[in-house]
């Protein structure tokens, strides 16, 4: 079958939309959410079915097995389908699926019944039908009937051979054939939905949809279409490749009523692709999600309960308009659901989204806007426009013409033409096959096709390969009105965009007068007569050859200009394309010139609307940087300002050209110094004189030591400033893709010396082979689902170059494959590249699985997509090993060597985690819908700690309190941390020279450093030596055992049961904020950390305060003599004394006091990261920000009376210098920040502390998630 050009019924706007049916539908969906039945296979399964069953006794001798046929038992069972149907339509389901996912001939062909695919449609849509019927009569409320449109078992975009990627085993037409069986049998039989699902490639899509639209303009009456896709997994794509949003634009073209996903996910993973696919269409959206994923046995866990929980928050978030269920959803999940969306506003689609966009799509999304800089459309896969390319294929090598597609697209073309026009090629065979072969490599595939061809056949030879919206040029009117009219329907039948030549019956369009009123009349054709988007209508006013010596071509470069913007003006959201090179075709041969025409003609055209063209992408000059010269001669020539402009050009091309083919580049430039000249030569991509300039600077040893200094000195300054052109505008892909070979050669002739010195320096150390030449080994990956590297590449070569050892995976790469290989190769760092926003989340998975593996190599982030932000708020809190982002290749090697270098490393990733943790806590405060669990949710997701299997917590050394009266303050002084000392005097080194005690080295503030702390020691030894300074404390253990929220302490070591009456309860506040989905931390509380009452383990908790007296006293004795600085310095040494004192206090805790941790052996610095097991929060900071909590710890340890220490009204310890907390000794145990938590729980922590809510919201007011005004 050869399904076009069969019908000469041409759109019109009131037979389109004339669907009384989808009207009706559009009314019920914009009040509320309707639901879909479950999964029909789940429910046969249960009835444990087996062969003579499913044969029952029409196919008793049937020749092949039939036990799994589902679609047959429509036929052989008709009564099991109707009352699964049935249970499904009282569980609350308004539209039900046909029993017909592999009712095509093509599927059924596996078991030999291919001749009963129209039957089996007919009969499974009757019976659906009259279950929906009988339902809607009992009920009173009329249900829908879906006529379910599987994938098939076959597939267009996907060879089924390794060996043969060009190779299919179903054609388009074929498909074709029997999708249209197959609806016919739907129709037939009273579905009245089309639902085209399960859609792993598009292409298969495509021709249903194909299908469908060519019996509705032949036979049927319209109904309304349902094209729901399926992301196979995390990395957002379905099985051949597209991104949802890709599959979005693939399949619009048949206005479907609703859009959306099924299958392969549960509604938790499918949630981001969900809210992608809404943010793309103007349709209803429709979720059917699996119940969860599958078990190790194929089956599925997830409860009704979870799965409509699931789908219920994709309501509330405004997500969906129809939900239902897929594989292992049942009645009782659809009840569930039902119920749970019932009082849900449905989503309201966006009307206008892309509304002045041209889209289209490869595997990725391409969209052209109003603001969309000019696109290029790559010239070189033309058999007649390149020679390289034409011998290839007529050699039948195309495998290597490959390359020149992928050549095109690296070089920045955006669309990629493909014209197979030989007199000596079979043209749609030809034409189909490297189709084929591009559908094969999805760094050529990503980026839509334009198929282009005089030859309508060949055109749709190429339209059947695409699973994309591609781009057809082109059409005319040359063959007239009606030969027009069908090859534009059948373009948009198809679902591609098209280019409309300016050429009529009486010729091709020259002036600008004609080229316009062409134009304007196609335009009136296609929208009104083809119902034709005006996106998706290109015109090509023609860009005719100039410069030919003939008096008449003068002005047609004008002309095309002109015509632009004439027809820009007047012919709403249309585009204007032109094929480029025609332009000077004239100068063929001298291709200098002919870059530079072609640069100063884009440069006009583009001002007056051409939005894109047939180029070169990697031949296209900047407008700047065109000799003047040749720039006034070029553009007097387009704009016919000179009758003698041809003659001067040549005049100009024969004393400045050489070979015809390279303007001759004045060396001005050359006269600067090397460092100057090699950043001019990265900028301008000339590699003409650089590895001279490398020599050069590799002679002068005294300012370059190593080879190494010459890449990490002038060629990465150079590549830096490359890299800010390239991120404000200035330069474009083509020209930094230029830069990096010339930075790949000049890197390259320094590499043998680097590998000479390396062996120099293996023979100077008396080193053997064994030793590791390397700084370290990188592993490097783009990852699973994202195809892009160019990013990453460079950042390869940057890393080789100076010594990593890099392991590049390549694309695509899952994470199990790139955490074997860093295992492998025992890598020191791994780094994640992706492009598209999916890879983020693949990022995620990659640093949640290194986690629960134990890793502890540090994870780089990089890629366009990517930020620090990100990073910081998404990825660094999965994994507690450094994770940072690297902004650039530049920046690469200075993390890296930080990283690895022992002295550096601690230090880098505490600045790092201090950032990250500053930039999440600016980004959780810029939140204004910040959502929250509730309460009971939260403590469902509490830590939950198997004490049962754990060892006993131990008995502290004492229970009770013990005082410290005056204690030894010399004891502390190598226990303070010196940071925040100098926080105070407002002196902070710049990395590497942060910490105490690097800052003695920065150039800025270390002077200055230096001397506030040598005052500090003077002061310091004086105040203790004088006993100015006194330290005194107390220590105290409890029993505990944790209730709830709260932990209760008990008098001496008694037998804890529910009703032993405690002495004091701490209260606790737990975590609400909700995370992202991928998130499986816990929402935490401090009470987790005590064992619960019920489960029988005795547990203990400890509270402490200490205190440094006589800062105060001393701070007024300086301020009155005038010395304002002693005065500050000695507030500021009695902080970090009592600072001292709790952490050396805490390590006396840990080793003897409660003994938990006796062969504990850190040293101080270790001590400040935390590197201990237990915790010591104090109240009113991030883990109980509750300062009335002291109160109770006063009160229980006698502090006051004891110390000394007291509060003030405002709960402020005295004397200032004093620190106090509780002590949890659980491994488990870890410092967290509650956050923002809602009125729910405020009211609870109220009732449980018997305090009024309006005096808790006072003393909760930093933390609360809501206005406790309002």
């Amino acid at each position: 079958m050869a399904p076009t050009n069969v019908t000469h019924q041409f759109f019109s706007e009131a037979a389109e939309n004339s669907c009384p049916l989808e009207s009706e539908l559009r009314a019920v969906l914009q009040q509320r959410i309707m639901v879909l039945d479950g999964g029909m296979g789940t429910m046969i399964q249960q009835h444990k079915l087996e062969e003579e069953d499913f044969r029952g006794d029409e196919f008793k001798e049937h020749p092949l097995s039939l036990k799994g046929n589902n679609d047959l038992l429509s036929i052989t069972q008709p009564d099991v389908i109707y009352n699964i149907h049935k249970e499904y339509l009282q569980a609350g389901a308004d539209i039900i699926e046909t029993n017909t996912f592999s009712s095509t001939s093509i599927a059924q062909a596996d078991y030999g019944l291919e001749q009963m695919a129209y039957r089996l449609n007919r009969a499974s849509a009757e019976l659906a039908r009259r279950a929906a019927d009988d339902v809607t009569k009992q009920t009173g409320c009329k249900r829908y009937v879906a006529g379910a449109v599987g994938p098939t078992n076959k597939t267009l975009s996907v060879s089924p051979s390794v060996e043969r990627p060009d190779f299919r085993n179903i054609a388009f037409d074929e498909l074709v054939e029997a999708y249209s069986e197959q609806v016919r049998g739907l129709l037939d039989g009273g579905a009245d939905i089309l639902l085209v699902e399960t859609i792993f490639d598009t292409a298969n899509a495509k021709a249903a949809l194909f299908a469908i639209e060519l019996l509705f303009e032949k036979s049927y009456e319209r109904k309304p279409i349902f094209i729901s896709g399926t992301i196979v997994d995390r990395s957002g794509r379905t099985l051949s490749g597209q991104t949802g949003e890709a599959f979005v634009v693939s399949v619009s073209h048949a206005k479907p009523l609703c859009i959306g996903l099924n299958c392969a996910l549960g509604a938790t993973e499918m949630r981001p692709f969900i809210e992608a696919i809404g943010k793309s269409t103007p349709a209803y959206i429709i979720c059917y999600p699996n119940a969860g994923l599958p078990n190790t046995f194929g089956g599925y866990d997830e409860t009704p309960t979870v799965t409509a929980s699931n789908l219920k928050e994709f309501a509330v978030d405004g997500l969906v308009n129809i939900v239902g269920g897929c594989c292992g959803t049942t009645p009782g999940h659809i009840r569930a659901i039902s119920e749970a969306v019932k009082h849900c506003q449905p989503r309201a689609p966006a009307a206008d989204i892309y509304h002045d966009y041209l889209l289209l799509s490869g595997l990725e999304p391409f969209r052209i806007g109003p603001y969309t800089n000019f696109v290029n459309i790559g010239e070189r896969c033309n058999v007649a426009g390149s020679r390289k390319f034409a011998k290839l294929i007529m050699a039948g090598n195309y495998e290597e013409a490959l390359s020149i597609a992928k050549a095109q697209v690296e070089m920045g073309a955006q669309i990629l033409d493909i014209n197979m026009d030989e007199g000596m090629l079979e043209g749609p065979t030809a034409m189909a096959r490297f189709c084929n072969f591009i559908a094969s490599e999805p760094d050529i595939s990503r980026v839509p096709l334009c198929i282009d061809s005089s030859n309508f056949s060949v055109i749709e030879a190429g339209l059947k390969c695409c699973q994309g919206k591609c781009i057809v040029n082109s059409i005319s009117l040359k063959e007239g009105e009606q030969e027009f009219l069908l090859r534009a329907a059948t373009v948009k039948r198809y679902g591609a965009a098209v280019v409309v030549m300016a050429f009529d019956e009486e010729g091709q369009a020259t002036d600008i007068e004609r080229k316009v009123e062409i134009c304007t009349r196609a335009y009136k054709l296609l929208t009104s007569k083809v119902g034709f988007d005006p996106n998706n209508i290109i015109f090509d006013p023609n860009i005719l050859t100039i410069g030919t010596g003939m008096e008449e071509h003068n002005e047609y470069a004008v002309n095309f200009i002109r015509a632009t913007k004439l027809i820009k003006e007047t012919l709403p959201r249309a585009r204007v394309s032109g094929g480029l090179s025609n332009l000077s075709f004239s100068f063929r041969g001298m291709e200098a010139i002919r870059e530079a025409m072609h640069g100063a003609f884009l440069y006009h055209a583009i001002k007056d609307g051409m939005d894109m063209g047939i180029v070169n992408a990697g031949n296209l000059p900047v407008y700047d940087d065109i000799d003047k010269e040749l720039l006034l001669l070029c553009e007097n020539l387009i704009w016919n300002r000179d009758p003698d402009a041809t003659e001067k050009i040549l005049t100009y091309a024969q004393n400045n050209v050489k070979g015809g083919k390279k303007v001759i580049q004045t060396d001005d430039w050359r006269e600067g110094n090397v460092e100057e000249r090699l950043e001019y030569a990265l900028i301008k991509g000339i590699d003409k004189y650089v590895v001279e300039d490398v020599e050069e600077c590799r002679t002068q040893a005294d300012r370059y030591t190593r080879p190494l200094h010459i890449i990490e000195g002038p060629l990465m300054n150079g590549m830096k400033v490359v890299g800010d052109l390239f991120g404000a505008g200035k330069m474009f892909l083509p020209q930094v893709i230029k830069s990096a070979r010339v930075m790949k050669k000049a890197v390259g002739h320094l590499i043998p010396f680097m590998e000479k010195e390396r062996e120099e320096m293996l023979a100077l150390s008396g080193s053997t082979d064994e030793m590791d030449p390397y700084q370290g080994t990188i592993v490097l990956a783009t990852v699973k689902g994202d195809v892009h590297d160019i990013g990453k590449n460079i950042v390869g070569v940057v890393l080789g170059c100076n010594n990593f050892r890099v392991i590049d995976l390549g694309v695509m790469v899952p994470c199990d494959k790139i955490l074997r290989e860093a295992i492998t190769h025992k890598a020191d760092i791994i780094g994640l590249s992706g492009l598209i926003t999916p890879s983020l989340d693949e990022m995620i998975y990659v640093a949640k699985e290194m986690e629960r593996l134990g890793m502890t190599t540090p994870l780089l982030i990089g890629g366009a997509t990517t930020s620090k932000t990100h990073t910081a708020v998404k990825i660094a809190p999965r994994y507690t090993s450094p994770v940072i982002h690297v902004l650039d290749a530049s920046r690469s090697v200075v993390v890296c060597s930080q990283l690895l270098d022992e002295t550096l490393r601690e230090e880098y990733f505490e600045d790092t985690k201090e950032e990250y943790e500053d930039i999440r806590q600016e980004h959780y405060d810029s939140l204004k819908d910040r959502r929250y669990l509730s309460l009971i949710q939260a403590r469902q997701k509490a830590l939950h700690i198997d004490w049962l299997s754990l060892p006993n917590p131990v008995h502290p050394q004492f229970l009770g309190t013990r005082v410290f009266e005056w204690y030894d303050l010399n004891s502390l002084v190598d226990f303070i941390d010196w940071k925040p000392f100098f926080d105070v005097w407002q002196l902070r080194g710049k990395y590497p020279n942060r910490g105490y005690p690097k800052i003695f080295n920065d150039k800025t503030v270390g002077l200055e450093a230096q001397r506030v702390f040598n005052d500090a020691q003077q002061l310091l030894n004086r105040m203790i030596d004088s006993s100015s300074l006194k330290g005194r404390g107390l220590v105290g253990f409890w029993r505990a055992q944790s209730d709830g929220d709260d932990i209760n302490v008990y008098n001496d070591d008694v037998t804890v049961h529910r009703d032993t009456k405690p002495i004091a309860t701490f209260h606790g506040l737990r975590q609400q904020v909700e995370r992202d989905s991928s998130s499986s931390e816990p929402y935490l509380c401090v009470s987790d950390f005590v064992a619960p009452i019920e489960s029988g383990v005795a547990d203990y908790i400890g509270v402490f305060a200490v205190g440094v007296f006589g800062a105060e006293e001393l701070s007024q004795q300086f301020q009155s003599q005038g010395d304002d600085y002693s005065s500050i310095m000695v507030k500021a040494l009695a902080d970090r004394l009592a600072e001292a004192f709790a952490e050396e206090l805490h390590a006396r805790v840990r080793k003897e006091l409660w003994g938990y941790s006796a062969d504990e052996t850190l040293q101080a610095s270790d001590l400040h990261r935390i590197r201990y097991q237990g915790i010591r929060p104090a109240a009113g900071y991030p883990s109980q920000p509750d300062h009335t909590e002291k109160t109770t710890m006063w009160n229980l340890a006698d502090i006051q009376e004891k110390t000394g220490i007291g509060l003030t009204e405002s709960l402020a310890m005295m004397p200032a210098a004093s620190v106090s907390g509780l002590y949890f000794s659980n491994p488990q145990a870890s410092y967290f920040a509650v956050g923002k938590i809602t009125k729910e729980q405020v009211e609870d922590y109220a009732r449980r502390k018997e305090m009024s809510v309006e005096e808790v919201e006072r003393w909760l007011a930093p933390i609360l998630g809501y206005n406790s005004e309002a």
